[in-house]
């Protein structure tokens, strides 16, 4: 898995929900940053290992780059999955490798392809989506 041309920077964005987020890629040390903040300073360990996947799955190749992801709206799940997303995007892009975009298709198809669900809109006659008022008949 070795990079066919020399490219200085990538860019890739992706939404989940309300979320967007933009990644910029560049050749580095293996600096990872959110919202300019180190990844090993995001408290959360589930959110932050759901941010990592893409970069663990391609093992030692994350050494030679370096991703500063900007994320903005959602919530903090919504947030996580976006990012998850744009990395994995930028990744694709940079190494041009179809061994990766492969293995990322097969791990979770999630990772290279939006999840366009939203939440269904509110309606009249209820206090949700779906649900009504309730009535009585006596």
């Amino acid at each position: 898995m070795s990079r066919a041309k020399t490219i200085s920077a990538v860019l890739a964005s992706a939404t989940r929900k309300t979320a967007v987020a933009r990644c910029i890629l560049t050749p580095g040390k293996g600096i990872i940053r959110i919202n300019g903040r180190r990844i090993e300073f995001i408290e959360n360990k589930y959110i932050r290992l759901l941010i990592l996947e893409p970069i663990l799955l391609i093992g030692n190749l994350a050494q030679q780059i370096n991703i500063r992801v900007r994320v903005r709206g959602g919530g903090i799940v919504s947030q996580a999955y976006a990012a998850r997303c744009a990395i994995a995007r930028a990744i694709v892009r940079y190494f041009q490798d179809p061994r990766i975009e492969r293995l990322y298709r097969w791990y979770d198809r999630y990772l290279l392809i939006e999840d366009t669900r939203q939440k269904e809109m509110k309606k009249f006659g209820g206090p949700g989506a779906r649900a009504r008022f309730q009535t009585s008949y006596r």
